[in-house]
Order: structure tokens, then sequence, then C-alpha cells
């Protein structure tokens, strides 16, 4: 427990804790906790001279309950309600009447993404990340990828996040940038942990992933990467703008089954290096051999090379490659 918490709980007299001390405890914004205590009635039962918040165990463990139960997606103002009532000894009030001690209507915390109807684990990892909280993001996306698997996880929890703080993003100027860098960073943190759970199975060929050059988007690949690592097959990530000479000299070395070229916006999207990826041979005469290239993400739709390979998604990605390094 904390320096401060242990105080206040062999010492009662010493007379709480103030809100941004709270704050830095918790992880969570001063202003969250305002917004709390103002829509909700989550606040202080005193306030010196009837002004200044001071916050007593009792109050923190409230607050504790409110954090777990928004960090696992729940509403706020269900989450207020839900902790308010495991904290009271009386019968719960009607739904109606639960809105707060300050009796004010219940509404979404302030700088909400906006994710729509999504799973609960979605809206619980927006909101850590909303709060910069660490902590919360870290266990909330161990636990999705455990309980539903990477694909799943990937697809109806963390993308659907990461698409919520981009659009937040694009309309808020230069704000929420510290949201999606942190996110992203924990987000690669935790495919990185996933990838590390299963060692190659021999004989199965490699899979090269590069991002193309001037492109700087690798989650999806990232993604993509973890899921092979999860069932054996061995891969090689070369992350964010790769450039050509180092791709070529990348696909010589290792001989891949499959080479996949992603491209977040057309800009990146080259033909040409498709074409010049695909054309790359190794091995002896006689025997030589090329890699099967896959093109993915955005950027390549309406100028996909002839014959190539643009799978929807990371399921039809990894079915793909899965196939092609078995073979």
């Amino acid at each position: 427990m904390d320096d401060a918490v242990s105080t206040l709980t062999r010492d009662p007299a010493v007379g709480g804790l103030t809100t941004g001390a709270v704050a830095r405890l918790l992880g969570v914004a001063p202003t969250t906790l305002r917004s709390w205590d103002r829509r909700y009635g989550i606040g202080p039962a005193s306030r010196e001279g009837g002004r200044h918040r001071r916050w007593t165990v009792a109050d923190i463990r409230l607050l504790e309950c409110m954090c777990g139960l928004t960090n696992a997606g729940m509403p706020p103002a269900e989450a207020a309600r839900a902790a308010l009532a495991a904290d009271s000894p009386e019968p719960s009030a009607r739904p109606d009447e639960q809105q707060g001690r300050a009796g004010k209507p219940a509404s979404h915390a302030p700088g909400a993404l906006p994710v729509g109807r999504a799973r609960r684990e979605c809206r619980g990892l927006a909101r850590a990340a909303v709060r910069l909280d660490a902590q919360a993001m870290d266990e909330l996306l161990a636990g999705v990828i455990e309980r539903y698997g990477l694909l799943a996880a990937w697809e109806s929890v963390i993308m659907p996040t990461l698409h919520a703080v981009g659009r937040k993003w694009e309309t808020a100027g230069e704000r929420y940038v510290e949201v999606e860098h942190l996110l992203s960073w924990h987000v690669s943190s935790a495919l990185r942990r996933a990838a590390s759970q299963r060692a190659p199975v021999a004989g199965s060929g490699v899979s090269l992933l590069a991002c193309t050059p001037g492109e700087s988007h690798t989650l999806a690949l990232e993604a993509l990467t973890a899921a092979l690592a999860q069932q054996g097959l061995p891969v090689r990530m070369f992350g964010a703008a790769l450039p050509v000479e180092a791709m070529e000299e990348a696909v010589r070395r290792t001989g891949p089954a499959a080479v996949v070229l992603w491209a977040q916006s057309r800009s990146t999207a080259s033909r040409a290096l498709a074409a010049r990826v695909e054309s790359i041979e190794w091995g002896v005469r006689g025997a030589r051999r090329r890699p099967v290239v896959l093109v993915a993400g955005p950027g390549w739709a309406g100028q996909l090379p002839p014959g190539a390979r643009h799978p929807s998604g990371l399921a039809e990605a990894l079915d793909a490659l899965a196939a092609i390094s078995r073979r």
C-alpha cells in the first residue's frame, strides 16, 4: 500500500489526502476525480473549511472500486452506481435515484473516445488510454489476448480502440497525440509478449514482413508477426520504412517462402516494388526459388500489382502464410 494511505490507516486524524495526491496515487487525472465527484457523487465525504477536498481511506477505497470497474469497460455512470451500491449498507436505490450525491444527471466523462458499440474491454482500454494509465492498459491487453486469442483480441478490441484514438486525434488538433503514442507502445509490447510464447517449428518456410519505404505504421504487421509466432511459424519482422536495397538483401539472405509488404496509404504503396521483390531469386542453378509476395494494408486498394495476393485482414493473411510456409 502507498505510504500516504498507510499513514491515513494508522492515523485517521491526519485529515485525508488532497485531490492531487490521490490522483498521483491512482494514476487518474485530478480533473477526472473532480468530474466523478460532480457528476456521480464519487467524492470525499468531508471538505476542509467546506471547500477543500480531503480524501479519507474509505473515499480512496471507493475510488479504487470505481477505477477497477471503468478499467473493465463499464461506463462511468454505471460504474459509479455499482461502486456506491457496494460501499453503502443501505438497500440499492432505483437507477433514477442513483445519479450521484450531487443530484446531477449522469453523462459521459470528458475526453471519452468514440468507440461505438464495441466490446466492454474496448471501452475500458479506451478510458485507460485517455487517462494514460499504463498498468491498466497492460492488464487489459494481456487479459483480452488470453481470453479471446490474439486474432479476436486484435480485431474486436485493439484495432477499434486504435481507430477511435486516431479519429479523436484527427478532430482535436494536437490533442490526444500522447494518448495515441502511449497506447501504440503498449499494444506493441503486448504483441511482442504474445509472440515470444512459442519457439518456431523446424521445417517451415520463413515469412518476411516489412513496411514499404516511407511507411511508418507497423502495428498491423506486429499483430501478424505475433499470430505467426503463436502458430510456431518462423517470421522475420523488419518494421517501418525498410529501404528497397535493404529489403532485397533481406530476401536474398533469408530465402523466405513469402514476403508481406505493408502500405497504410496510397503514397507508400508501390507496384514496382512488389514486382521487384517478386523477381528476386536465390538458390543453386536449376533449383532457383522466388518468394510469394502478399501486399497488405489499405494503401494497396485500387492499385494492386497484377496477380498480387491482397489479404483482407489478419485472419486471411495468417491462413495464406501458414499454407505457404508449410508447403
